[in-house]
C-alpha cells in the first residue's frame, strides 16, 4: 500500500512537470498573477486586522500598486529612454577608447597580432546603424507593429495578469485552506511543516531579496544622479536589479559607472572618489542594515545555486522558467536538506546492515 501511494506521488509529480512543459508559453500571465498574490497576501491580511473586508483589502492594495506603477511609468522611462539614447550616442566614442587605448595596451601586454581585434569594422557597422535610426521610437514601433499578432498576445497577458491576480489575492486563504484538507490525514503535519519552512525561504528570497533589490538601485541611482553622472539611473537601476546575486550588482555597477565617469568627466579624481563611494556606502548597507532587515537570518540560497537556477529555468522554459526558477529552488533546497537529515539518521549512513538481507 506504501508502495502504491509512492507511485501515485511521484506520476502526480511527473504529470505537472509535464503540464508545466507542454503550456508554460501560456502560464506567464498566470505565474506572475500568483507571485503577485504571494507577494501581497500579508498586506490584505493586516488590512483585514484593522477592519477591511478580504475584498475591499484587495481593492485597496491593487489602487496602491497601480498608483505606484503609474508614477514610475510617468516620472522614470522618460528618465531612462534619455540615458539610453545618451548611451547610444557615447557608443562610437567607447569604441574609440577600446581601440585605441585599451586594446592596443592589452595587445602588447599579451604579445597579439595587429587587427586581431577588428574594431574598424565594428565600428563601422555601428556608425552606419546610427546614422541610419533617427527617430528610435518610429523603430520601436515598426517592429511592434511587424508582428501584430505577437503584440496582441503581449497586450492580452498584460490585461489577464492584473485579473488573474485579484481572485487569486481574494481567495488566497480559501484556496491554501481548501488544499490542506486534501493532504493525507497521517502526513498532514510534515506536509504543513515542510510548506512552513518553504515559505520561509521563499518569503526571504522573493519579498525580502526583492526589497533589498529595490532599495539598492534607489540607493545607487539617486547617488550617482548626485555625483552628476548623467547615466546614474540606468546604471544604478540595473546595479539593483543584478544584485539578486551577492556581490554582482555591486560588480556590475561600479565597472559600469566608472567607465561612463571616465567618458564623462574625463578622469577627473573627485567624481570618480565620488562613484566609488556611493558603491561603497551601498554595499555597507546592504551587509550591515537592509540584507539582516529585510531578509534576516532565514536560510537562502547559495549565489552559485542562484545563478545556475536562473539560467536553467530560462534554458529550459524560457521567461516562464525565470519567473519559477528561485521559487522551485527554494523548495528543492528545503527538501534536500530534509532528504540529507533523513539520509544522516538511516541505517545507509550508519552502516547498519538490513536484518532481511
Amino acid at each position: 500500500m506504501a508502495d502504491t501511494r509512492r507511485w501515485v506521488w511521484l506520476g502526480g509529480i511527473v504529470l505537472l512537470c509535464v503540464f508545466v512543459f507542454l503550456l508554460h508559453s501560456i502560464l506567464t500571465p498566470f505565474l506572475v498573477a500568483l507571485l503577485l498574490a504571494y507577494l501581497f497576501d500579508p498586506v490584505v491580511d493586516r488590512l483585514e486586522k484593522i477592519g477591511l473586508s478580504r475584498t475591499w483589502g484587495v481593492v485597496a492594495v491593487f489602487a496602491l500598486f497601480t498608483l505606484i506603477i503609474t508614477a514610475l511609468v510617468l516620472v522614470l522611462v522618460p528618465m531612462l529612454a534619455k540615458q539610453l539614447f545618451k548611451l547610444y550616442e557615447l557608443a562610437p566614442q567607447m569604441l574609440d577608447w577600446l581601440q585605441h587605448t585599451a586594446m592596443p595596451w592589452a595587445q602588447a601586454k599579451l604579445g597579439l597580432a595587429d587587427g586581431f581585434w577588428k574594431f574598424d569594422k565594428v565600428k563601422a557597422a555601428i556608425s552606419e546603424h546610427m546614422g541610419q535610426t533617427t527617430d528610435i521610437v518610429g523603430v520601436v514601433l515598426s517592429q511592434a507593429t511587424a508582428s501584430s499578432l505577437a503584440l496582441i498576445g503581449w497586450l492580452t497577458n498584460l490585461v489577464l495578469i492584473p485579473v488573474v491576480a485579484f481572485y487569486l489575492l481574494r481567495d488566497w486563504d480559501i484556496m491554501m485552506a481548501k488544499i490542506r484538507g486534501l493532504l493525507p490525514r497521517d502526513r498532514e503535519e510534515r506536509i504543513v511543516s515542510l510548506a512552513g519552512e518553504c515559505h520561509e525561504v521563499l518569503g526571504a528570497f522573493v519579498r525580502g531579496q526583492l526589497l533589498v533589490m529595490l532599495a539598492l538601485g534607489i540607493i545607487y541611482a539617486a547617488g550617482l544622479m548626485a555625483i552628476g553622472l548623467e547615466l546614474g539611473l540606468l546604471i544604478g537601476l540595473i546595479a539593483g536589479l543584478a544584485a539578486i546575486v551577492p556581490y554582482m550588482g555591486f560588480v556590475i555597477g561600479i565597472g559600469a559607472a566608472l567607465v561612463a565617469g571616465l567618458f564623462q568627466f574625463h578622469g577627473d579624481l573627485y567624481p570618480m572618489l565620488g562613484i566609488v563611494a556611493v558603491f561603497m556606502v551601498g554595499q555597507a548597507l546592504e551587509g550591515m542594515v537592509l540584507t539582516p532587515l529585510l531578509v534576516g537570518d532565514r536560510i537562502g540560497l547559495h549565489p552559485v545555486a542562484v545563478i545556475f537556477a536562473i539560467l536553467a529555468g530560462g534554458e529550459l522554459f524560457g521567461f516562464t522558467g525565470i519567473l519559477l526558477a528561485l521559487p522551485v529552488a527554494a523548495v528543492i533546497m528545503v527538501l534536500v536538506r530534509h532528504v540529507h537529515d533523513l539520509y544522516k539518521d538511516s541505517d545507509m549512513y550508519a552502516g547498519v546492515e538490513d536484518p532481511e538481507l
